[in-house]
């Protein structure tokens, strides 16, 4: 691999600026190992899992790294706000058990304040003497200013195409990504995220000014991603069309917490077509059991962004990321004719 050389593949230490994006409901421990062993940066998603959960999950992808107990294992740790919210503590134990496990960085995402868990980050590293590397998502550059003043090491600006969850009010990722580097530079370190499938894509954004990427659906396409085979077989057959973004899958999955603003996206189905029918959350909720429990693909809930459309084909994490990276590096050399 020939490696791509930005801030932020120097300041953590990679051979390609590719950030594996946490997802609660689609990474793995395998996942996260195989895209840092294969030169990029794999981040876990904690979702709603506990801290003995969690720490099963660190120590399963610390082993397939083969770095020893103590020393800092080369992936993130992607927290929700609102969920360590609802712990209702100063101080939630989570942040600093999962720190003793010694991530190389923390991200953040979607609360009201996410500075009180940077500074129990900050705190912690004071007290150890480290330096966790921090990411928080924006979806706005008045998210971006708030993230900035605390301090962070990076913003992972995600537009509107990204799936899972994210501002429902988010721009487009070109203009937003725009918009915050106008804003940000000098500053945090900026990475792009929402809709990204292909090397020309990374290309472009790099060449924007981007430090760095964060993917997540085209990950979901490999063996290592938590999705079950039908999930992914509807996955390989999506459409660019193929995506909604709602409240309606939170509905059903019964993971409607979300603060104002925020929703998710989603591969449309049978869900959304009885969201639309104006059908009662009490009926809706009947038909997705119903549904479940007959195994049905028509009423399954896939996360999935705009860029799920551009792939067709399941294949290994490790692939995936050589081949981005590869026709990344094949676009930037050839971007650099049009100058001759």
């Amino acid at each position: 691999m020939i490696p791509i050389n930005t801030p932020l593949t120097k300041r953590l230490g990679i051979q390609t600026p590719i950030i594996l994006a946490p997802m609660a409901f689609g990474d793995t421990p395998e996942l996260v190992a195989a895209v840092s062993a294969a030169g990029g940066f794999g981040c876990l998603g904690a979702g709603f899992h506990s801290t003995v959960e969690l720490k099963e999950k660190i120590q399963k992808i610390r082993s397939a790294l083969k770095t020893a107990q103590g020393t800092p294992v080369p992936i993130g740790i992607g927290f929700i706000g609102w969920i360590l919210d609802m712990t209702e503590v100063s101080d939630d134990p989570r942040l600093e058990a999962i720190l003793d496990e010694v991530p190389v960085a923390i991200w953040f995402a979607f609360g009201a304040d996410l500075g009180k868990y940077i500074d129990q980050v900050r705190a912690y590293d004071e007290r150890h003497g480290r330096k966790t590397f921090i990411f928080v998502i924006v979806n706005s550059v008045d998210d971006a200013r708030r993230a900035a003043l605390k301090g962070v090491d990076a913003l992972v600006v995600q537009g509107t195409e990204a799936g899972g969850h994210g501002g429902s009010e988010s721009p487009p990722l070109f203009p937003l990504l725009q918009a915050v580097l106008r804003e940000m530079k000098p500053g945090p370190l900026i990475l792009a995220a929402g809709g990204i499938s292909t090397g020309a894509q990374i290309a472009a954004l790099l060449t924007m000014g981007a430090d760095g990427v964060a993917l997540g659906t085209r990950f979901l396409f490999t063996p290592e991603s938590a999705y079950s085979p039908a999930m992914k077989d509807v996955l390989v057959k999506a459409n660019l069309a193929a995506t909604v973004r709602t409240l309606a899958y939170d509905d059903a999955g019964r993971t409607n917490f979300w603060p104002p603003k925020h929703d998710g996206r989603a591969i449309s189905n049978q869900i959304m077509d009885d969201y639309n029918a104006g059908m009662s959350l009490e009926e809706r909720l009947k038909l997705f059991d119903e549904s479940a429990a007959r195994g049905e693909k028509s009423r399954l809930i896939i996360w999935a962004g705009v860029g799920a459309g551009l792939t067709a084909e399941i294949k290994p994490a490790s692939d995936v990321l050589v081949e981005l990276h590869d026709e990344a590096v094949h676009k930037l050399r050839g971007a650099a004719g049009l100058l001759l």
